[in-house]
């Protein structure tokens, strides 16, 4: 249980997929030691218009402010082995992949990416433009983990909840957590 995770929240709209990640960690506290949340200013406004509510207290996990550098996450030393960026932004893409660590999120990520951890970024922007994906081919020869907020559909969703809850599952998959879900296979 020494796993350290940080969750970073930027400005692209889902703000939904932000919720649920975190409601999960929430729920996976045994497979976690410390688990932090950072929200950019933008993602602060898109959270209240989207889901028509302030930004909850995630039992937990640790809040910190996307100015403050002297998180522990904004330093390998620290040990936080996996950084999940949901929703992530084209713009906060752009500047990790370009290496521009202007806040405590893209430092964080930028952290992530040094040390060999795990980077795990969500767009949720379509369609891409070519500057996209070559920000997105220079994260992915980095070592990040590209995982485009597109549901999926063969688990035969039933609402918006379940649907966006198949991108959440896919991106707890990919970070290594052990949980019940729905795989191809093993209907």
């Amino acid at each position: 249980m020494s796993r350290k995770i940080v969750i970073a929240v930027t400005g692209a709209s889902g703000a939904i997929y932000a919720e649920k990640l975190l409601s999960a960690l929430v729920t996976l506290h045994g497979q976690w030691e410390k688990a932090a949340v950072v929200f950019s200013k933008n993602a602060v406004d898109v959270w209240e218009y989207e889901l028509k509510k302030p930004i909850p207290q995630f039992n937990g996990i640790v809040q910190y402010n996307t100015d403050d550098f002297f998180a522990p996450f904004a330093s390998g030393s620290a040990g936080f082995d996996t950084m999940i960026i949901c929703p992530c932004s084209m713009g906060t893409l752009a500047r990790i992949a370009c290496g521009y660590s202007d806040s405590l999120i893209t430092r964080a990520a930028d952290v992530m990416l040094k040390e060999r951890r795990k980077l795990i970024l969500a767009p949720r922007e379509t369609p891409y433009s070519l500057i996209h994906l070559q920000n997105m081919l220079t994260l992915t020869q980095a070592g990040a983990i590209i995982c485009p907020a597109n549901p999926s559909f063969y688990s035969m969703p039933a609402s918006v909840d379940e649907l966006c809850n198949t991108v959440i599952e896919r991106i707890l998959t990919l970070a290594g957590f052990n949980f019940e879900h729905f795989s191809w296979g093993n209907v």
